[in-house]
């Protein structure tokens, strides 16, 4: 079975869990940057948990099946339509053979998942299907024409207990490695002000725009490892939050780091959004 790609939109990709620990070979973590709405796609409609998926950026994939397939979509608010006709949101729905699914414009949030039962199927590189978007390894980004090739079933789709999706708030923080590169107040500052999403943000950093975080050294750090979420801030005084796609070592000091189960949140914050920080 394959699914086929016959629109693609701003940017799709295959995701999965992502392919932590190889940072010391220069290799990015990549993965789903919103894995409860990833993983939520896939209990859906009965794959495991490492199944990977489609991520799609602000709507826009039209594909079809040469066979018919269980689907989901979860993740950002978008219009779901198969053949024309209306399909619902974080549930479960049937494509028969022949069938288009298309995701329309995102109405709230960024990053939307489609889940296929049985996974999409592409050759895995270094134990992952994730694509990384800095370096590009892995799969290459799904572009109209592309087919997909799906695994078998696991288990059908069944009634069972969702967890609910976690609530958004404010980002929770511990204290950098570099703290002692910024003026004592600079954490309090970033605790305590509003940000606003740059149209600059992607998949390897949410770029912030808003008080400057006042350096007390001149210069740059010789490049030294970077951890997901740290919060790295250039000379500028724009904080910037790592994600998935982060490169493995950086030269700007990192004044904090965000609590790794917030960072969802990152995923789905639009350009001239706002957000805060607070301390874990």
């Amino acid at each position: 079975m394959s699914l086929h790609v016959l629109a693609s939109g701003t940017l799709t990709t295959v995701q999965d869990l992502g392919r932590p620990g190889l940072a010391h070979l220069g290799v990015p973590r990549a993965g789903a940057l919103d894995p409860p709405a990833a993983a939520l796609a896939n209990r859906l409609v009965g794959n495991d948990p490492d199944a990977a998926v489609l991520e799609v950026t602000l709507g826009g994939l039209v594909v079809t099946t040469d066979v018919g397939a269980w689907v989901a979509v979860t993740g950002a608010v978008c219009p779901i339509e198969v053949d024309g006709a209306p399909r619902g949101q974080a549930r479960p729905e049937w494509l028969a053979p022949g069938s288009r699914l298309r995701l329309g414009t995102t109405s709230s949030g960024v990053r939307s998942y489609l889940a296929v039962g049985g996974g999409i199927a592409v050759e895995p590189v270094l134990g992952s299907r994730a694509t990384d978007t800095l370096a590009w390894v892995g799969p290459p980004r799904v572009e109209p024409g592309t087919r997909l090739p799906v695994g078998p079933l696991v288990r059908r789709p069944a009634p069972h207990d969702t967890p609910r999706p976690p609530r958004a708030g404010a980002l929770r923080v511990h204290p950098g490695p570099r703290a002692d590169w910024f003026v004592p107040r600079a954490l309090t500052t970033l605790c305590g002000s509003t940000y606003e999403v740059g149209s600059a943000s992607n998949r390897i950093g949410l770029r912030l725009e808003g008080p400057a975080l006042e350096r007390v050294r001149d210069g740059e750090l010789p490049s030294e490892g970077l951890v997901l979420g740290a919060v790295q801030v250039p000379p500028d005084g724009q904080p910037v939050v790592l994600l998935a796609d982060h490169p493995p070592t950086g030269g700007y000091p990192v004044l904090a780091v965000v609590e790794e189960a917030d960072l969802w949140q990152c995923a789905q914050l639009r350009p001239g959004e706002t957000v805060r920080f607070t301390p874990a």
